[in-house]
């Protein structure tokens, strides 16, 4: 150990400034007769921690360290229920700091979340998958249909498609490739001139093909559903593009508005005088002017009066004989008022009026393709129907007719007698069979040509 010493004039020695490094890293310290000689250092910043992961993080991270490499899934046709993912998300709340969970809790109260039905036994798993499948293929569904209006071959150049996402019906800001890749089956790219395209490949082709030849088909059954549709209205006649844009609800072809010509005697094609093309009936058919209720109600009474119940207000020490019960559970049980009367008619706020609202929606349900419609689809007809903004609380009273799936700014209605347990449509049309035969397929990403997809 060197020892300091300082020169009579106050310089620093040689010895001194040798040993300078030493004295200020080390501490001298002697016996308890000597002077303890310890140099003053700067104060140290103390390092700033990192910022901790959030305890829902740190417990994936070390769950995914111990898993092994998953493969990628295939695309399944009925995804996971989007009630069970938001049920999922939620009882993560207690794993999330402060922030994190508010934020999350804001979400998942969002309409854009939030199930319609609140109460989680009232629900019923198997309808809402039906939503979930739908959403899964709206790609296909749209796509579809906007590649079979353009003329042969079917091809759009990439760079116009990625614009078209509502058309097409891919998430804006994504990929169209990525959506179309998803299916390989039925979409390819290709390219022209250096230009790449989205198109169709031949087994699309072939498929639309097929399509066609099911709607000339069943094209009687759609004009009879459209006129009973129109016989349902206040006034007889429903603008054309109202009818096009739930063709796909009613399962009408994407050029009904020009096959409505070859029926003169069913309907009349009269132009507004601001330019709107409406259809209206030709004639009333007396024999058409029977809804669905009314016919089951001549083979079931009890079913079908046990279906509906509508609230009557009065008091249970009323006393009533056996004829005046019966007559008031006829009044609050079956709706009595047939949706083909004109409910221009009906007071509005009585019990008559809920009874044609009502009556109304579910002979218009009985008329589409798979008995079931979005809220949006319905109330398309709000006006030719006399339908009001109260019919969420109308419809949500009769359980046992309707099943309400969906989020509450997008929700669907269900007809409850026309599905299973299982949530599979009891008497299904022929477009509803080639939709599932065409979901099957954009469900593969390979297929040996001698196969088809019923051997699957």
């Amino acid at each position: 150990m060197g020892k300091l010493r300082l020169c009579e004039d106050g310089e620093r020695s040689g010895e001194w400034a040798s040993d300078r490094t030493a004295a200020v890293t080390s501490t001298f310290v002697r016996s308890a007769d000597q002077v303890k000689l310890t140099p003053t250092p700067q104060r140290s910043r103390r390092r700033r921690r990192r910022p901790r992961l959030p305890m829902a993080r740190r417990l994936f991270s070390a769950a995914r360290a111990l898993l092994p490499p998953v493969p990628a899934p295939t695309p399944a046709p009925v995804p996971a229920s989007s009630s069970a993912v938001t049920e999922a998300a939620a009882s993560l709340l207690p794993l999330l700091p402060c922030k994190r969970r508010k934020k999350l809790l804001k979400k998942l109260r969002s309409p854009r979340v939030a199930p319609i039905e609140p109460e989680a036994d009232r629900r019923v798993p198997a309808l809402d998958a039906v939503l979930d499948r739908d959403a899964a293929f709206r790609f296909l569904s749209r796509a579809r249909s906007f590649m079979a209006s353009l003329p042969p071959p079917h091809r759009i150049p990439l760079t116009e498609a990625g614009k078209l996402y509502r058309e097409l019906g891919f998430p804006r800001g994504r990929s169209v490739s990525l959506a179309a890749a998803r299916h390989p089956l039925l979409f390819h790219r290709t390219t022209v001139g250096s230009v790449p395209h989205l198109a169709l490949t031949s087994l699309m082709c072939s498929l639309l093909e097929e399509e066609r030849c099911i709607h000339d088909e069943v094209l009687p059954a759609r004009v009879l559903a459209v006129r009973k549709l129109l016989m349902l209205t206040a006034h007889r006649r429903v603008p054309l593009a109202k009818l096009h844009h739930c063709r796909s609800v009613l399962g009408l072809p994407d050029d009904f508005r020009d096959r409505v010509r070859d029926f003169p005697d069913d309907f009349r094609i009269a132009v507004d005088p601001d330019g709107l093309h409406v259809l209206e009936l030709a004639h009333w058919d007396p024999a058409l002017a029977v809804s669905a209720l009314e016919r089951d109600f001549v083979v079931d009474e009890r079913r079908v009066r046990r279906t509906f119940r509508f609230s009557f207000p009065h008091r249970r020490s009323m006393p009533l004989d056996a004829e005046e019960a019966e007559r008031l559970d006829a009044a609050t049980t079956f709706p009595l008022v047939s949706p083909y009367t004109n409910g221009a008619l009906l007071r509005p706020w009585t019990p008559e009026a809920e009874k044609y609202r009502v009556g109304a929606v579910h002979e218009f349900l009985s008329l589409t393709l798979e008995k079931r419609a979005l809220i949006h689809h319905v109330f398309e007809f709000k006006e030719e129907l006399g339908l009001t903004r109260h019919m969420y609380e109308s419809l949500r009273k009769q359980t046992r007719a309707f099943y309400l799936a969906g989020t509450e700014m997008n929700w669907a209605v269900f007809l409850r007698e026309a599905y299973d347990d299982d949530g599979v449509l009891r008497d299904k049309d022929p477009l509803v069979r080639f939709n599932e035969k065409l979901q099957g397929y954009a469900c593969m990403t390979d297929m040996d040509p001698r196969q088809s997809i019923a051997d699957r």
